[in-house]
């Protein structure tokens, strides 16, 4: 067994601002470099079975790259405290996702050489991203990078032996996996295919879906052309994957494109800003909200000027309006594919709730006991439902099953679940939340009047509105952004 990359004196930090995986994190290629590696990430059939089953990413991607993002600098950051406990966060929620594939094979989200591969893809797509855009990386760059992804890999596993110590051996060790264990995985040709063409808009363009679908028609084809240009010839040929004419020099110049980002003065692009901008909500306190709110505003009179001069994509849901502050009812068919079906596959399971439940503990940032609290409490609203709801008996809950019975879901276990939700979210243990409490959930403005005695949001009011959310299918609630946007 191989130990952890260790550092001496003379050596920069393997973590933190020094690091190279640092210099790329605002990067624009990396958003190229990022798609790239999901599809290899995916090609590979342990971690496909897994994101078909358990994984948000086709239903709520700009939730899963936030929070990608999030754990990323938890675990390349210099605080060591801070990357232990992101790192038992993340084994405690791959810890709860295994089971079998559609021919049967079983795969388990803690398998080591599988994190391995997830690690691997990164490393190698960060080098590839330089090459293509005329910015090879030198020799002590690519060893030092690769030092860095060994000592995360060693910060989940307890040591990085699933991967080669030196980096000649990584290029045989990653020709070996691409060329005998990879597959035209299902999760690939989602993300090849459907994720870019149906692509959800974020929270921030939500307000004009004809603009956003308009844009998206022309992008995302692009971005398939261009992700599958750039995967290596073995796998292309492996999975049957065409390769348009030209396709190879639209990648090239997309790389280049992108890399010309290095002329720009230093702190000019944040990818922390960029994601967190995306994913504001119209209600949220943040001082950037009033300039979003006029952007969205010269958007929805772009996207009316669209609509009279073409119609809607094929596919597209039609333009709705946003519900005002006391929000509406949503049908039982549109509740049930915005909220519940987290997954996006059409049914409603237990990797459905155990989302929720995920999303949750990430907004609260939770340990354990409060997180097994909260999947136990989801779990039991499963139970609940399934016996409820599943009148075929198939293990899960279907769009029809659950339209035709169009039930009020404040059983028991769901009432439940909004107070063990209470608990997790009152950090101070005071029988209330206040306004950093609330912010910390929903990234929103607390609007009650603290000021009163009246202002405190208790737990009943707390439990009354979560129930009224999930048994009513309100929408306008804070919950929306928390459950239902993308």
């Amino acid at each position: 067994m191989t130990s952890a990359p260790t550092e001496t004196a003379d050596e920069a930090p393997l973590f933190g601002p020094a690091s190279q995986f640092n210099t790329f994190f605002d990067d624009p290629r990396w958003a190229l470099a990022l798609i790239r590696a999901t599809v290899l990430e995916a090609a590979h059939p342990q971690v496909g079975a897994a994101l078909i089953d358990n994984s948000t990413f086709v239903a709520h991607p700009w939730r899963r790259l936030r929070n990608t993002f999030v754990s990323m600098r938890r675990m390349f950051g210099t605080d060591l405290s801070v990357r232990e406990r992101e790192a038992a966060r993340l084994n405690r929620l791959h810890a709860r996702m295994s089971g079998s594939d559609s021919r049967g094979r079983a795969y388990d989200a803690m398998d080591r050489a599988t994190r391995a591969w997830v690690v691997a893809t990164l490393f190698e797509s960060a080098v590839t991203m330089c090459r293509l855009s005329g910015q090879p990386l030198g020799q002590d760059t690519m060893e030092r990078m690769y030092a860095e992804y060994r000592a995360y890999l060693a910060a989940l596993d307890g040591d990085a032996a699933e991967l080669p110590e030196e980096l000649k051996d990584f290029w045989r060790y990653f020709d070996g996996v691409v060329e005998n264990e990879l597959e035209n995985t299902e999760a690939a040709r989602i993300i090849l295919y459907r994720l870019f063409d149906h692509l959800p808009a974020p929270a921030l363009l939500k307000g004009a879906p004809t603009l956003w679908a308009a844009g998206r028609a022309v992008v995302g084809p692009l971005l398939g052309v261009i992700t599958v240009a750039s995967l290596p010839e073995a796998y292309r040929r492996r999975a049957g994957l065409p390769e348009m004419p030209g396709a190879s020099t639209l990648m090239q110049g997309a790389y280049l494109t992108a890399g010309l980002a290095r002329f720009l003065p230093q702190g000019w692009l944040n990818a922390e800003t960029v994601i967190e901008t995306l994913s504001l909500s119209p209600d949220s306190d943040d001082l950037r909200v009033p300039v979003m709110t006029a952007v969205r505003s010269r958007m929805k009179r772009a996207s009316a000027l669209l609509r009279l001069l073409a119609p809607p994509p094929a596919g597209d849901p039609a333009p709705t309006t946003s519900p005002g502050p006391g929000g509406g009812r949503r049908s039982a068919e549109e509740f049930f594919r915005e909220v519940l079906d987290q997954t996006g596959d059409g049914h409603l399971d237990w990797p459905d709730l155990a989302a929720m439940a995920r999303e949750l503990a990430t907004r609260l940032d939770l340990d354990e006991p409060e997180e097994t609290r909260l999947y136990d409490a989801f779990a039991a609203w499963w139970r609940e439902l399934q016996a409820a709801l599943d009148t075929d008996g198939d293990g899960r809950v279907s769009a029809a099953e659950y339209a035709a019975a169009v039930p009020s879901l404040a059983g028991p276990a769901l009432i439940r679940v909004a107070e063990v939700l209470f608990d997790a979210t009152d950090k101070d243990g005071n029988a209330s939340i206040d306004a950093a409490e609330y912010r910390t959930l929903f990234r929103t403005a607390f609007h009650r009047d603290l000021t009163t005695a009246d202002g405190a949001y208790g737990r009943s009011a707390f439990v009354g509105d979560f129930l009224s959310f999930m048994s009513g299918r309100r929408s306008g609630t804070p919950y929306d952004p928390l459950l239902a946007d993308a």
